[in-house]
C-alpha cells in the first residue's frame, strides 16, 4: 500500500494579518500566520484523516521555521520540505474585512527559496509511494524551474497511474502574459483527471461562457472529471457520461473569502479518494468552502474528520 494518500507542491508562505480593518499602511498590529493555496489543501487533507506529504522549500530563517512547524503540527509530514540557505522564505500582509469583500493581499515572494524548487531535485520516487497528485496553477507562475516541476510532476503520476486533480487558482499579476498563463494553465490541465475552475477562471482560460461549454473544453483535454464553481449558487459539474449541479450551501456573514476553493478542493479530493462518487464529492466541497469563508484566516475554517455533516 503506498505510503501517503496525497502529495501536493508548492509555496507556503509566511502572513502578517492585519487585527484591525483600514489600510494596511494604517494598520498597526498583526497575527502571524500561515498561507499557501496548495498546503491549505494539505492541512485540510490531513484534517479530514488522510496521510498527506508536503513538497516545498523554505528559508533559513524564523518563517521558514514556522512554517514547518505550523504544518507539522497539523500532522502533515514535511521530510520533502528542503531548506535554502541562500534565499528567504516568502511573506504577505493581508488585510480585515468587515462586509465580506475579498482582501487586500500585499505578496512579497519574488526570488523566495520556494520559487528556486525543480526537476533537478528528483521527486520521482515520491509518485511511487502516494495514490493522489495535487497540483495548481501557483507553482508554474513563480519560476520556470517550478513551471517545469510542475508539468514533470503531472506527467510523471499520470504515467504511473496516479490519480491527479488540478486547480488552476490563477494569479494573473506573476504571469509575464494572460497568453502565456492560459497556454501554462490549460496545457497542465490536460495532464489532470480532476480539474477544479471557477466561473470565472474558466472564461478566461477558455474563451467560453458556459459552465457546460467550459466542461466541455477540458474534458476534450483529456479530463476525466470537471467542477466548476459558480460561489454561492454551488457546483457544475461534467463527466464524460453524466453532469449536474449540486446547490451551494447558505452562509448567513461571509468574514474572509479566501480559502473557500481550497477548501471545496479539499472536500472534493478526500471524498473521491474515499469511493464516494462525483455529486457526494462535490456536496462535500461545496460545504467546506461555505464553512471556510465564516472565519478569518485561510485554512482555519477547514473541518476536522468529526466535524463533517
Amino acid at each position: 500500500m503506498p505510503e501517503f494518500d496525497v502529495l501536493a507542491f508548492g509555496e507556503t508562505m509566511g502572513m502578517l494579518v492585519a487585527e484591525e480593518p483600514g489600510d494596511l499602511a494604517e494598520v498597526t498590529h498583526f497575527g502571524k500566520r500561515i498561507a499557501g493555496a496548495d498546503s491549505n489543501v494539505v492541512i485540510g487533507l490531513t484534517r479530514l484523516g488522510l496521510r498527506v506529504a508536503w513538497l516545498s522549500r523554505v528559508g533559513n530563517d524564523s518563517l521558514g521555521r514556522f512554517i514547518r512547524l505550523t504544518l507539522e503540527r497539523e500532522g502533515v509530514d514535511c521530510s520533502r520540505v528542503t531548506i535554502d540557505p541562500h534565499h528567504p522564505t516568502g511573506f504577505q500582509f493581508k488585510s480585515r474585512e468587515v462586509d465580506g469583500r475579498d482582501p487586500t493581499v500585499e505578496y512579497f515572494r519574488r526570488g523566495s527559496a520556494a520559487s528556486y524548487l525543480s526537476i533537478e531535485e528528483d521527486f520521482d520516487e515520491q509518485l511511487l509511494n502516494v495514490r493522489h497528485l495535487h497540483a495548481t496553477g501557483i507553482p508554474p507562475a513563480l519560476s520556470d524551474s517550478l513551471r517545469e516541476l510542475s508539468q514533470h510532476l503531472m506527467h510523471s503520476a499520470r504515467q504511473a497511474g496516479r490519480s491527479v486533480s488540478f486547480d488552476p487558482n490563477l494569479r494573473p499579476s506573476l504571469w509575464s502574459s494572460e497568453a502565456a498563463m492560459c497556454k501554462t494553465i490549460n496545457h497542465l490541465a490536460s495532464l489532470a483527471d480532476w480539474v477544479l475552475p471557477g466561473l470565472a477562471e474558466g472564461r478566461l482560460l477558455t474563451g467560453y461562457e458556459t459552465p457546460e461549454d467550459i466542461a466541455a473544453f477540458y474534458l476534450d483535454k483529456g479530463a476525466s472529471a470537471v467542477a466548476i464553481k459558480l460561489g454561492p449558487e454551488g457546483t457544475y459539474f461534467r463527466t464524460p457520461n453524466n453532469s449536474g449541479h449540486v446547490p451551494g450551501y447558505p452562509v448567513e456573514t461571509v468574514v474572509d473569502t479566501v480559502g473557500a476553493g481550497d477548501g471545496f478542493a479539499t472536500g472534493f479530493i478526500s471524498a473521491l479518494l474515499e469511493g464516494l462518487d462525483i455529486p457526494a464529492a462535490i456536496a462535500r466541497g461545496n460545504w467546506i468552502g461555505a464553512r471556510a469563508v465564516q472565519v478569518i484566516g485561510d485554512m482555519e475554517g477547514l473541518p476536522y474528520r468529526n466535524e463533517l455533516p
